[in-house]
């Protein structure tokens, strides 16, 4: 598990982010249980709720995807905050 941390550790931004999209892709068909913390929970709804007031605050996910994808972690920063 360590080399393939390593290795791992040694790709491209890009494709580490490709790699945990796959990683999560896996996840999502399986009906498991991952209870939120409190805080996680609140800014969760927080969030929702900022969404919901105002959808221009965000990006579709397809968007935001490819800005990732692009290997700057920090693409859709910018793009993504008001105020």
């Amino acid at each position: 598990m360590t080399f393939a941390l390593e290795q791992i550790r040694q790709m491209p931004v890009g494709q580490r982010i490709q790699l945990a999209g796959d990683i999560w892709d896996t996840l999502v068909g399986e009906d498991a249980d991952f209870p939120l913390r409190s805080d996680q929970l609140t800014e969760l709804e927080t969030r929702r709720a900022a969404m919901l007031t105002d959808p221009s605050i965000g990006i579709p996910w397809t968007e935001a995807k490819a800005l990732l994808q692009t290997g700057s972690p920090n693409a859709i920063l910018p793009s993504c905050a008001k105020g």
